[in-house]
């Protein structure tokens, strides 16, 4: 196997191992991961795009999420992202609720964080492209917990955020998150810093769903999540993947933070995303609060 660095902070293209190498051989599967531990972002080139490979590469690391509530792919293993409407096969309008989606995934996020279980990782492929824009964004939050003070740090190692769905969805229309949706996903409250059980590295655990610090004011905490949101993605520390037929990219949800670039609303985009569920041996343990945190507005 081949591990090609693709930038300082984050990232790492996959040569000579295929997704179904790692699916089938054992010792493919733990050369991938550790590979996955360190480089947090994996890109995966010339593979055969199919669901069977998909999901059985997924399944090796873990158990995977059905779909949420009134997304497309509901109650199955994928979450498909996309402008074409399902049912007249048409591209939607700017006001069609998956145009909407589109636009909230292009604010910085992890997914799954407002989950009762959160996300390990996530492996996205592309089904069709929209040959300019479209591109994935990610950044490392190992890097950003690191060029935090050694004060903030000590002081976010013990606090707790809350992540909500229709926190994030709200920043682009206020009636995104349907009522089913708010009622399914209630607010989870997370540790702000994730420890890697299996090398000890830190990562700042935020995103575009995080809308409050347990025990702090809301004016207080949400300048604080701008301000980390802010070093999280400043200019120079991002990895930008420009999306080719036949691409497969995962990503470690508890060291990243992506999003989704824009497209020419007039060009297809098809993907689908298969999530791996965290588990205690993640480090999912560590990360809820020691008692019950109240129930966020």
């Amino acid at each position: 196997m081949e591990i090609i660095q693709l930038h300082p902070e984050i990232g790492a293209e996959i040569r000579g191992v295929s997704m179904a190498d790692v699916a089938n051989d054992d010792n493919a599967y733990r050369a991938v991961r550790a590979a996955f531990e360190e480089h947090s972002v994996l890109v995966f080139r010339n593979q055969p795009v199919e669901d069977k490979i998909q999901v059985g590469f997924s399944a090796k690391f873990g158990p995977l999420e059905t779909a949420k509530v009134a997304s497309l792919g509901e109650g199955t293993p994928f979450s498909i992202l996309t402008n074409v409407d399902p049912v007249t096969r048409e591209l939607v309008p700017p006001t069609h609720k998956e145009a909407l989606r589109a636009k909230a995934n292009q604010l910085w996020h992890t997914d799954s964080s407002f989950r009762e279980t959160p996300a390990l990782a996530s492996v996205l492929s592309a089904r069709t492209i929209p040959g300019v824009g479209g591109e994935t964004e990610f950044v490392s939050q190992r890097a950003s917990w690191n060029r935090l003070s050694a004060s903030l740090r000590a002081k976010l190692s013990n606090c707790y955020a809350w992540h909500s769905y229709a926190h994030s969805r709200g920043k682009i229309d206020p009636g995104l998150a349907s009522q089913r949706e708010q009622n399914a996903l209630p607010p989870a409250c997370w540790r702000m810093r994730w420890r890697n059980p299996v090398n000890g590295r830190d990562a700042l655990y935020i995103a575009s769903h995080t809308g409050g610090i347990e025990g702090m004011e809301d004016k207080e905490a949400l300048t604080l999540i701008d301000e980390l949101m802010a070093i999280s993605t400043a200019p120079g520390h991002s990895y930008e993947h420009v999306w080719r037929n036949g691409d497969f990219v995962m990503w470690d949800n508890r060291a990243t933070m992506h999003r989704g670039r824009p497209w020419p609303m007039d060009k297809v985009r098809y993907m689908i995303r298969t999530t791996i569920a965290a588990s205690d041996a993640d480090g999912v343990s560590e990360m809820r609060p020691p008692h019950h945190p109240r129930k966020a507005a």
